[in-house]
């Protein structure tokens, strides 16, 4: 047959993927089943504010972290077909999640994963995306990577996500109220995985126990039975 390769513009499709309809808590639960998979026993969620008083948010774990190849598939939209064989630990499904949730909130997001003594860093810049009309992932030298925030607290293997250019979040109301909203945020965002990681936080029998800490305070689970 005969036909036409006609590919998604990448400056509208990159953005038609910001409304898929994550809220904030589930976009980090999203998040956090990725680190659940990769077999992490503890997840550690900071936040705090830029030099430049812009908000940011940092998931990392202590899981199986990722090769430079495995992290550029990890950050190709559509990385997984849904009708793969998974395997039962496996909570994604379309191979979106890192990238969906991670949009639904921010324009800009940095994922470091350290694996075999190697680091890898690559970067999803909406505003790059929006500017060039390119599927363009950016490659972190090891001099940014070490300016990043909480980079230090990565561990010798696992994967930090970073959210920056937190836009979703409508905080432009002054550097005092506009944290006093990002924690309460966070205070929303701490009951949620409390509740939708209970049986992992409490340790059920026949399920791996993890600790999820929010900036090194533990989130004690909250079972709803």
């Amino acid at each position: 047959m005969d036909g036409e390769v006609v590919a998604p513009r990448a400056s509208v499709f990159i953005e038609a993927l910001r409304d898929i309809g994550y809220s904030l808590e589930s976009a980090v639960a999203d998040i956090i089943d990725n680190a659940v998979a990769a077999e992490a026993s503890l997840i550690d969620l900071r936040f705090g504010w830029s030099g430049e008083g812009q908000p940011w948010l940092a998931i990392l774990d202590d899981g199986r972290g990722m090769a430079p190849a495995e992290l550029v598939e990890a950050m190709r939209p559509g990385t997984r077909s849904p009708l793969e064989a998974r395997d039962a630990t496996d909570l994604g499904r379309f191979g979106l999640g890192l990238k969906t949730a991670s949009f639904s909130q921010c324009r800009r997001f940095t994922v470091v994963s350290r694996k075999d003594g190697h680091i890898a860093a690559r970067c999803w810049d909406l505003d790059v995306v929006s500017q060039t009309d390119e599927w363009r992932l950016l490659k972190l030298s090891p001099g940014e990577v070490e300016q990043l925030p909480v980079y230090g607290e990565l561990p010798e293997v696992g994967t930090m996500v970073l959210w920056e250019k937190l836009d979703r979040m409508d905080l432009a109301c002054g550097p005092a109220l506009g944290q006093a909203l990002f924690n309460e945020k966070m205070a929303q965002v701490r009951e949620h995985l409390a509740l939708v990681f209970h049986r992992y936080l409490s340790g059920e029998p026949g399920i791996k126990k993890i600790t999820i800490r929010m900036n090194l305070l533990p989130v004690k689970a909250f079972d709803p039975f």
